[in-house]
């Protein structure tokens, strides 16, 4: 290609566009192949709609936008946590609320980590690292320090969940299996005036002894509440690699 170009300004016939069209050339040409076929080339800006992938999670958003309170039971990967916390984000930019409250246990997952040096933000960092991941494809990295900065998005362990009223709040309690019943509890008793809480998590998958988790129990109990939206998501929802939901049926 190099020579060519040279022979083209010798001869003076050098086109710099169709000499960019030579180097840049399409994966199939001819095709609009993408690696999603459920939604071919969409935008990856931070400001992008998100759409639910199956009946489901339609329900569940839905659901969050008609309900004060609701559970979000289901296996890994079918988007309980980002459908929250995209919800969230939403409210929060309309004006509809005036913070966002994340919430998650700091559990570890069968395996020990040590001990682990800085401040209490920097020790809690690893566990929440998954709401930020969430935070941080809605929203983008200068956006997000600023609303972080003036505390209209705060990330919180549970432990300091007591004793507070959240009004005028979206809150989302994450991977809510990992916490007992008076845990969860004590969380749902934190919802205040103008606020919407959505609990998330997969009985299946706790990291607690399967007695200890509450949150089965506590979602078959609120079943029969008026006003609470509970939201059992299956594998036919899950949203990430197709092996996760063949995987699941037999693990």
């Amino acid at each position: 290609m190099g020579r060519r170009a040279t022979k083209r300004r010798q001869a003076g016939q050098f086109n710099a566009d169709a000499y960019e069209e030579e180097k840049v050339r399409s994966l199939f040409p001819g095709t609009s192949w993408s690696p999603d076929d459920k939604e071919p080339m969409r935008d990856q800006s931070y400001t992008k709609n998100v759409k639910p992938r199956s009946k489901n999670q339609a329900e569940l958003m839905e659901s969050i936008d008609s309900h004060n309170l609701v559970m979000a039971l289901g296996p890994a990967g079918t988007g309980k946590t980002y459908l929250a916390v995209a919800k969230g984000v939403e409210a929060l930019e309309n004006g509809e609320v005036g913070r966002i409250v994340l919430s998650r246990p700091a559990v570890e997952a069968g395996e020990s980590i040590g001990f682990l040096p800085g401040a209490m933000e920097e020790k809690l960092a690893p566990y929440l690292r998954p709401l930020y991941d969430a935070l941080a494809d809605r929203l983008s990295p200068k956006r997000l320090k600023a609303l972080m900065a003036e505390g209209l998005i705060e990330i919180a362990p549970i432990g300091y969940m007591r004793g507070r009223t959240l009004n005028n709040a979206f809150v989302v309690v994450d991977e809510a299996q990992n916490c007992t019943y008076a845990q969860l509890k004590m969380l749902l008793t934190r919802l205040g005036w103008n606020s919407t809480m959505v609990v998330t998590g997969d009985p299946a998958q706790t990291d607690l002894l399967p007695e200890m988790s509450g949150l089965a129990t506590i979602a078959d109990k609120l079943e029969e509440v008026d006003n609470i939206g509970i939201i059992r998501l299956q594998q036919e929802d899950i949203v990430r690699h197709p092996l996760v939901a063949s995987m699941l049926t037999v693990l």
